[in-house]
């Protein structure tokens, strides 16, 4: 077996306007993004970041989904793992949970999330 990386970013915290009611869309929310991106490094020791995901870079691919308003939290996670495989093809799973923090649910107290976990063929 080939020893691989997982590059994570954990509690990420965003405002954000998805949502299907115009009240989400107008006040937005607060949102929590977990990502985990899995790779093979091409080299034995990586000591140059062009080696590896710079996490800097996943960042601004999430935060770019995320100021990009749409009905569903299925469509955010999906479009955040396939903009990090445009942008790094040697990606081999990317593993993205988007949670909505204050869900327009009457009486209910909690999170609502969706994960979604992708492997690419390499």
């Amino acid at each position: 077996m080939a020893s691989q990386f997982t590059i994570s970013l954990h509690n990420v915290r965003f405002r954000a306007y998805h949502g299907l009611y115009p009240e989400e869309r107008q006040k937005g929310n607060d949102f929590v993004v977990n990502m985990d991106v899995i790779y093979i490094p091409t080299s034995r020791l990586i000591t140059d970041i062009s080696e590896t995901i710079d996490y800097a870079r996943l960042y601004s691919i999430m935060n770019t989904v995320m100021e990009r308003p749409v009905d569903l939290l299925e469509t955010v996670a999906q479009s955040i793992c396939h903009e990090i495989k445009q942008a790094y093809p040697q990606v081999q799973k990317v593993s993205v949970e988007v949670q909505k923090l204050n869900p327009p649910i009457d009486n209910f107290t909690g999170v609502s999330a969706v994960r979604y976990d992708t492997d690419f063929d390499i």
